[in-house]
């Protein structure tokens, strides 16, 4: 652990989480976005799914932590909604035990302490025949389909409703853009630069939205040694220091 101690917020789920500081990432745009103020954890792992989340829960969130995170963002739901495997193996889950699995999630995280909050993504959709064209000669056939995605979100938004938690509807958002099968994935099922950026915009509605106190959208956290000093950029006039702590030139998107 590296001082002073900010807030952390944990990126939890399965590939789609992986891969967030990949390529233009939804977790890596969040970890700019938070610089100085979070620090963005990522526990994301590859082909995981519900079942898997909730067998590690302890071992990922100990309730007897030092510290526990103030934000725990989860993804699963993707690799839970595939079609089955007649061998019985694979990622899928059946529905009803899926939204237990994310229910258990929910009240282990919640568990943690009073100031823990929680954000679900719901699965987003995939572009079929994309996924079917990447299909691995290493591996057996992908049943991905967005009428599975469809039902595994609309569970996982009911859950959600019910238990009193925030929730992004991921394959409802990506799917507001016209061209969001051509622009938004990789390989059809995980996300490009431009999908992240609509789940980074949707992270953002809610953290704005949410009357969580302290606030956790990036603008009301306190940015890390921000106080000027006579070390900072000389002005043009050549007169005093400009303290640039919390310039955002950098960025495309302001992320208001």
């Amino acid at each position: 652990m590296v001082g002073p101690s900010r807030p952390q917020f944990v990126l939890f789920g399965s590939s789609i989480t992986q891969f967030s500081f990949a390529n233009g990432g939804w977790g890596a745009i969040l970890a700019d976005v938070y610089a100085r103020k979070a620090d963005i954890l990522l526990r994301g792992y590859l082909s995981w799914n519900s079942r898997r989340a909730v067998q590690v829960l302890d071992q990922v969130f100990p309730k007897d932590a030092a510290v526990q995170p103030s934000l725990v963002i989860v993804y699963f739901g993707g690799n839970d909604s595939m079609g089955p495997h007649p061998s019985g193996l694979g990622p899928h889950v059946p529905l009803p035990e899926y939204v237990d699995n994310m229910r258990k999630i929910a009240t282990h995280i919640q568990s943690l302490s009073d100031k823990t909050r929680l954000i679900f993504l719901t699965c987003p959709p995939v572009n079929e025949t994309k996924v079917r064209e990447s299909q691995s000669k290493f591996l057996s056939e992908l049943v991905r389909t967005n009428e599975l995605c469809k039902v595994y979100a609309q569970a996982c938004i009911k859950l959600c409703q019910e238990i009193g938690i925030k929730v992004v509807d991921l394959f409802t958002a990506i799917q507001k853009r016209d061209d969001w099968m051509n622009v938004c994935f990789t390989d059809g099922i995980h996300l490009s630069a431009e999908g992240s950026k609509v789940v980074v915009e949707e992270i953002m509605k809610v953290l704005k939205e949410a009357e969580w106190k302290p606030s956790l959208f990036w603008k009301s956290l306190p940015t890390e040694f921000a106080e000027d000093s006579p070390y900072d950029l000389i002005a043009a006039d050549g007169t005093k220091t400009l303290n640039g702590s919390d310039w955002i030139i950098h960025r495309d998107i302001m992320w208001d």
